[in-house]
């Protein structure tokens, strides 16, 4: 066994009723225990631990005393180290969290444990997400009584990068599918004689549900992410707490312009995908089915009816919201860190392709069953 050296770790009171500790002696490995023994000796009253008179400290007394001050929630400016003891108290902050994570426990309760923690989650999630909703609309309603909390060219910037700068993108992925789905349809249809039907099967596929969902998971990968990480860096930066300090809104600022701005452009988007989807039937038609252009036009004219038009664009400004809401939200949830940012990022594109798909599925049911 080692042998102690030195004066042992000890703790005094430096004035009753202030919450402030001082320590000294020597607080290293050959003292472990006594360390710990005077850790736990510590009042829970404690507020401030000044370290500063310690006169030896090593690796081990830096770990003891930040595990301490982490069980009691204390920060760093609660516990003051002596200017000399600085570089090895960084040096262990820095390497702390390097530790291997613990094996995953796959046994029952283990696995009942993580069930409950994930639907917990969820549940927060959703009650976040339904609170960020009615302030949105309570501060829609107020601006609508204060017309110069509104931020014009805020909105229009934004209108043209979640609008105009996606409309390419839009545009060929919708033909292209249109393609694919009337190719694979004729593909069947060929066998009984009926392709003139792929014609039905184009156009109802994208009016009613290809052209807003296609929309949807294109705006929900490229506009929910960019929401989340401009304003996640901005929290990151601290520059929404500069925009409280200066007696501004947030959401008016940041959260409203976006919302506005989505629900704007994506019924657009919607409408350019579903032509986008027609012409790509068309050219299959044309090119692989036998059926020109006039044709395929004269026969969508007779057959197609308007509500299957309207069924498609009531849901786009329901998936804008979804996307304006959640990609603001997490972006207001970072913590502070880069890390944060990349994980509320990727939640925010999760989250909203998840949501978009599941109204999009409970949607048509229900149109379905009420027979539009």
């Amino acid at each position: 066994m080692t042998e102690q050296t030195g004066s042992p770790p000890r703790w005094q009171q430096a004035q009753a009723g202030t919450g402030r500790i001082t320590l000294s002696g020597h607080w290293t490995l050959d003292h472990a225990a006594a360390m710990s023994e005077q850790l736990r000796a510590i009042p829970g009253d404690a507020a401030v631990i000044d370290a500063g008179g310690i006169e030896r400290l090593d690796s081990a007394g830096v770990m003891q005393l930040m595990r301490f001050a982490s069980r009691r929630g204390l920060d760093s400016e609660h516990l003051r180290f002596r200017q000399e003891h600085a570089p090895l108290v960084q040096v262990i902050e820095d390497v702390a969290d390097d530790r291997p994570p613990r094996r995953r426990d796959y046994g029952f309760a283990a696995a009942l444990e993580r069930m409950g923690r994930a639907t917990h989650a969820v549940v927060r999630d959703i009650v976040e997400l339904v609170g960020f909703t009615g302030e949105n609309l309570v501060k829609l309603l107020r601006m609508v009584h204060e017309p110069r909390r509104f931020r014009l060219t805020a909105t229009v910037s934004h209108m043209e990068q979640t609008g105009l700068d996606a409309v390419p993108l839009v545009a060929l992925l919708s033909y292209l599918v249109g393609a694919v789905i009337a190719f694979l349809g004729s593909t069947i249809l060929r066998d009984f004689g009926a392709e003139i039907f792929v014609v039905e099967l184009v156009s109802i596929a994208f009016l009613r549900e290809f052209a807003v969902l296609l929309t949807a998971i294109v705006l929900a990968g490229r506009t929910a992410s960019a929401f989340t990480a401009q304003i996640g860096t901005m929290k990151a930066r601290e520059e929404i707490d500069a925009i409280r300090t200066l007696g501004l809104d947030p959401i008016d600022l940041l959260v409203i312009p976006r919302l506005l701005a989505l629900l704007l452009m994506l019924p657009l988007l919607t409408f350019i995908a579903m032509l986008a989807g027609l012409a790509g039937g068309i050219t299959v038609g044309a090119f692989d089915l036998g059926i020109p252009p006039q044709m395929y036009l004269a026969r969508m004219h007779e057959t197609m009816e308007v509500r299957h038009f309207l069924v498609g664009m009531s849901k786009a400004p329901v998936f804008a919201v979804v996307i304006a809401l959640i990609g603001c939200l997490e972006g207001l949830r970072v913590t502070g860190t880069a890390q944060s940012v990349g994980e509320r990022t990727t939640s925010s594109v999760v989250q909203t392709i998840s949501l978009v798909i599941v109204i999009d599925a409970l949607a048509a049911l229900w149109f379905m069953h009420m027979d539009w």
